[in-house]
């Protein structure tokens, strides 16, 4: 009898494995349209429908790599120590992270421990919205204010943002001032990580999406990127040869999108994220065939 498990695809490594998937559930500052609480529950459904390779990465996950940890429980008002105390013990045992939201508030405490275990790291943020301000609604620690409390962990000079399209006006001159926003293209993401070395940590707000493919979200904003888009900047970011160290993917809402397609573009960037982060399986070599390398090693076509 086979009873499929209920984490994420294939993943079903013990808890030492070395890469652990972990769910945020957690939506207490949203602005808009709330559920993101629900997203890492939607985004492990979704996964179901997906294969393990990724033909963009030329690399398939090693679910025996990963292991799902299920969700943290989080209180209501402040959850945010929490999550930061469960990145570290996590990091101290030498796993690699991949958070589900949540929101996009359960970013700054990821990063903070994540800062003090890999000196140098590089804050990549693909968003919709900058996420700059100092308080929103009288709220430091608010979702619109993600990004400004991670420079609390991070200098602005290794912080690369791609995707904005929404902001203040205050926010837009401080990215054209400390030259953080970049084109969400190959060529911006090449050009960006150019002018940084160190580690990468990657945080993915579903809205960097347009509507049109990822509806199901809090905030969703016109103008933004095709699944297509993304992959190309996500397979760049492994063309560099960097190690991404640590990742979430949030403000998935799967409420606001009855078809339920917005889980499952969720739960391919996680794929993605988790081969690109090394969690992949090494096929057997046949006479004549090339042996495989990982996504960030591969040499340029």
């Amino acid at each position: 009898m086979n009873l499929r498990p209920r984490g994420f695809l294939e993943c079903e490594g013990a808890p030492g494995a070395p890469f652990s998937l972990l769910g945020l559930p957690f939506d207490g500052t949203c602005s808009f349209r709330p559920g993101a609480r629900f997203g890492p529950a939607a985004i492990r459904e979704a996964s179901w429908v997906l294969e393990t390779y990724s033909p963009a990465l030329d690399a398939e996950l090693d679910g025996s790599l990963v292991a799902d940890l299920g969700d943290l429980d989080l209180p209501p008002l402040d959850p945010w120590g929490l999550i930061e105390q469960a990145a570290e013990r996590l990091l101290a045992g030498g796993h690699r992270i991949l958070a589900l939201g949540g929101e996009h508030s359960i970013t700054p405490p990821l990063v903070r421990a994540h800062a003090r275990r890999h000196p140098g790291l590089v804050l990549v943020h693909f968003d919709a919205h900058a996420d700059l301000r100092e308080e929103y609604l009288g709220d430091p620690r608010s979702h619109a204010c993600a990004v400004r409390r991670c420079l609390d962990s991070v200098p602005a000079e290794r912080l690369v943002q791609l995707g904005i399209r929404s902001g203040t006006r205050e926010e837009f001159r401080w990215m054209r001032d400390h030259r953080t926003l970049w084109p969400a293209t190959p060529e911006g993401v090449r050009q960006a990580l150019g002018r940084t070395d160190g580690p990468i940590y990657l945080t993915v707000d579903l809205d960097v999406f347009d509507p049109s493919v990822v509806p199901g979200t809090g905030t969703p904003e016109p103008g933004g990127l095709t699944y297509r888009e993304l992959e190309a900047c996500l397979r760049e970011i492994g063309l560099a040869g960097r190690p991404v160290v640590g990742a979430d993917v949030v403000e998935l809402s799967p409420g606001w999108d009855p078809t339920g397609a917005s889980a499952v573009v969720a739960a391919k960037v996680a794929r993605e994220i988790l081969v690109l982060m090394g969690a992949i399986r090494q096929p057997r070599s046949s006479v004549g065939s090339r042996a495989p390398q990982a996504p960030g090693s591969r040499v340029r076509a």
